[in-house]
């Protein structure tokens, strides 16, 4: 028995139930276009997700539960739809929608509570399964984190098919995960599992769709590209119904004159997986935040070269402001490599002196050693944040995840902005990426982003003569497996001597790392791409006497 169904991988806004409502509208419209049975939408769709504390505001669920019947209301016809909204409790539910009514409605029963999930802080968990007869076929439901979970309530009803809606964060590598996690539960209860998932931006988080279709015996049906918007129509093979449906909504099997089998898209690698994660990220930001530009600091080093790069694929060039901040220390190729990089892409771009300024600030107090070294950060910090004051544009950070962690970084100087694109990214992956990126642009026939010498040049803050980051830090390639064990894994000093590093290398990691806390709650948001990011997946206290050495 074949049902048609249609899978609405789209981006909505956090609080925009209008907007969100409008794109339920364009999809529902375009599915039954192609006489789809059943539409499914992600997790919390009309209010976009995660909507965190707006949760536990009665205004907030009155305008959500008025949105859903008001999307109820305007869809008519044979199509039923399942999306998921707010409703009071708060609860985090799914309406099942047929004929301009809601039929049934279904809460979230596992409640995640980790990493970045709050869950338990903003929902009300339900108890109850819910399996509804659609065209013969008995469709259960369950919610993202539901799947994670057993399903034997659901098993115990043997559904022809089970919809997931989902709000799944990028991670790398989680769309491998994903993919084993609904073939398994396929398999367990004996039916086609069609998963679906949202994409866009949304603070730190970034959605990546990544929808996935399997048959009863676990075969992969249909996949959609990840980070684009899609909505994809299948008809899958499902069992006749043979439970007790909660709701009967039709009995007679659906009759389509053709036959739709959707696309298996080709899987990312892991450099094109986290470029794209990093552009929709920075996109969404400044779209959804309504800025129409943005401004960075352009060293000529190899991280503000990528963050520049991230920003003009999100963006386009001419949305793009470059900053070149020379002071007595900086290198002749610092500004040559940043003219370099606007010559390539067409960005706009700027020389501003920081000297004078530095002077005129020596010239009234005494500053040595770090504090002047920092005073030229700060002034540099000043000054994008005059520009972005004057001139209305975002200021980007560019600060890696290497320096965020051993604190290499200067407050109210490289520290300031708005948003910071490759704080989730080690500065092993900023090469890596930076590398990934021009060959892209080779392939294409155009102009590499990145100014080769940044690539290869050795890192330098440029902030005292000769200055190198081996100053005063690991080299990073050894820096960075330390910080994958002690931040990414949570390896504690023994943990760390275990996996074969030196006693004295790990004292002094830890000790970076624990006295930073400060510095990085005081750091822009940035985009999520591991699985352990600082901020909400990293809590700890900045005041603490416990010493892991």
């Amino acid at each position: 028995m074949k049902l048609r169904v249609a899978l609405a991988q789209i981006n909505p806004t956090v609080g925009d139930l209008a907007g969100n409502a409008e794109l339920i509208a364009q999809s529902v419209k375009k599915a039954q276009a192609q006489s789809a049975n059943l539409i499914v939408f992600p997790e919390m769709i009309v209010t976009g997700y995660p909507v965190e504390d707006l949760a536990l505001r009665p205004s907030f669920q009155a305008a959500s539960i008025k949105a859903i019947e008001e999307i109820a209301a305007s869809i008519t016809g044979d199509v039923v739809a399942v999306v998921g909204y707010l409703d009071k409790g708060p609860k985090n539910c799914v309406a099942v929608i047929h004929d301009g009514k809601i039929k049934a409605r279904y809460v979230k029963r596992h409640l995640p509570n980790y990493g970045v999930f709050d869950e338990f802080r903003n929902f009300v968990a339900g108890d109850e399964s819910l399996v509804v007869r659609i065209h013969g076929v008995d469709v259960a439901v369950a919610i993202c984190e539901d799947i994670w979970h057993s399903l034997d309530s659901i098993s115990a009803r043997t559904p022809g098919l089970l919809v997931v809606p989902n709000g799944s964060p990028f991670e790398r590598n989680k769309d491998d995960v994903r993919l084993a996690l609904v073939q398994k539960r396929a398999k367990e209860i004996g039916a086609p599992v069609a998963y679906v998932n949202m994409t866009g931006g949304q603070d730190d988080l970034v959605f990546d769709g990544d929808t996935i279709v399997v048959g009863k015996d676990a075969s992969l049906l249909a996949r959609t590209a990840q980070f684009d918007d899609e909505l994809i129509v299948i008809d899958i093979d499902c069992i006749e119904g043979s439970s007790k449906p909660d709701v009967v909504i039709s009995q007679e099997p659906a009759v389509h004159a053709d036959s739709l089998n959707s696309s298996i898209a080709t899987p990312l690698s892991d450099e094109a997986e986290m470029w794209a994660g990093l552009v929709m990220g920075l996109r969404d930001y400044v779209g959804k935040n309504g800025f129409k530009s943005v401004v960075l600091g352009l060293s000529g080093g190899i991280d503000s070269a990528l963050v520049a790069a991230i920003a003009i694929d999100a963006l386009g060039a001419k949305r793009v402001n470059g900053v070149a901040m020379p002071s007595k220390y900086s290198s002749s190729h610092s500004v040559e490599d940043a003219q370099a990089l606007a010559d390539a892409t067409g960005i706009h771009f700027r020389i501003t002196p920081i000297a004078p300024m530095v002077d005129a600030y020596m010239g009234n107090m005494v500053l040595k050693g770090l504090a002047e070294e920092n005073l030229q950060a700060r002034v540099r910090g000043t000054t994008l944040m005059g520009i972005s004051n004057q001139e209305g544009h975002l200021v980007l950070a560019t600060g890696n995840k290497s320096e965020l962690a051993v604190g290499y970084s200067t407050l109210y100087g490289d520290a300031v902005g708005g948003f910071a694109p490759i704080k989730d990214i080690y500065k092993t992956d900023v090469w890596a990426l930076a590398t990934w990126r021009n060959a892209q642009a080779v392939a294409a026939g155009q102009t590499p982003p990145i100014p080769e010498r940044s690539i290869t040049k050795e890192p330098s803050a440029e902030l005292r003569p000769d200055q190198k980051d081996s100053d005063s830090l690991p080299d990073y390639a050894l820096l960075d497996q330390v910080l994958r064990a002690y931040v990414d894994e949570d390896h504690g000093y023994e943990a760390l001597l275990a996996d074969g590093f030196d006693p004295e290398l790990v004292r002094r990691v830890i000790s970076l790392v624990d006295k930073a806390e400060f510095k990085r709650r005081q750091y822009p948001p940035g985009t999520k791409v591991s699985g352990r990011a600082f901020g909400k997946d990293r809590r700890l206290p900045m005041t603490s006497r416990w010493n892991e050495k």
